[in-house]
């Protein structure tokens, strides 16, 4: 296994035909690249954040990591503000650091709207993890609730990645045209599908159909295509958002037969 390691570690990198071997680290988009990745840092940082929280933390904390992109949360501002100097510390000994724009320090939670506005500050901060966009809200009884909508900037990069296929693919049949343009929308609520999100899911749909409308209507410059046909196409092979996922407190309710 050893051995297999070493040869992805130096099997290089294939551009305009020409191979780069790197020196160091690992291979940007390797195969091997992700699982390495994982396990340095979970040597490197999340054996070392448990022992922290541990052996520092006087209120509650949590970490959650998907690759290199994680989200620190404590109850405390001390501890806060003690970890991040420490985890800084900590990364620089394995030659890490972190991103100087992404890495941010922002009150958020339960009590952070009130807390805020008792000091005038206005709304808390957002922030942006796994392609959603974190924000604090309330229900209608004035309850605390967290909001996520999906991050604007990945739904405009899916629209444009519709509309550049739809270009080189706009004059097969509509039929063929929905049933795929069917299977991405279904893939996009797959994961966006999430509670407090269907605006955005249906603003996505609308875009898609906007998208899918031009392209029908460039297929000549005569085109027949009027919105209303467009709209029953839509409602054939588009289908409508709904929430997938449930809840946090749901997802992660444990039942035991006993």
């Amino acid at each position: 296994m050893l051995r297999l390691i070493q040869k992805w570690l130096k099997a290089g990198v294939w551009e305009e035909g020409v191979v780069t071997e790197p020196e160091r680290g690992v291979v940007q988009g390797a195969v091997i690249s992700p699982l390495l990745s994982n396990l340095y840092a979970h040597y490197v940082l999340d054996l070392w954040a448990n022992w922290w929280r541990k052996r520092h933390a006087h209120g509650t904390m949590i970490m959650v990591r998907y690759a290199d992109d994680v989200v620190f949360g404590f109850q405390c501002y001390r501890d806060a503000t003690r970890f991040l100097h420490a985890l800084k510390a900590r990364l620089a000994r394995f030659a890490l650091q972190l991103h100087p724009t992404k890495t941010r320090l922002i009150e958020f939670g339960r009590f952070a709207l009130a807390n805020r506005q008792r000091r005038g500050a206005g709304k808390p901060e957002t922030f942006t993890f796994l392609g959603f966009r974190h924000i604090c809200d309330r229900t209608r009884n004035g309850k605390y609730k967290l909001r996520r909508n999906t991050e604007k900037k990945r739904m405009r990069a899916k629209l444009q990645e519709i509309k550049d296929t739809l270009r080189w693919h706009w004059h097969k049949p509509i039929a063929e045209q929905g049933a795929w343009l069917g299977s991405v929308v279904r893939g996009y609520y797959a994961y966006y599908a999430v509670p407090t999100n269907e605006r955005l899911m249906e603003a996505f749909r609308q875009a898609v159909k906007g998208v899918w409308l031009r392209t029908l209507r460039r297929r000549s410059q005569r085109h027949r295509m009027p919105w209303e046909r467009l709209e029953r196409l839509a409602d054939r092979w588009l289908p409508k958002p709904r929430i997938l996922h449930p809840w946090p407190d749901a997802r992660f309710a444990v039942k035991h037969p006993r």
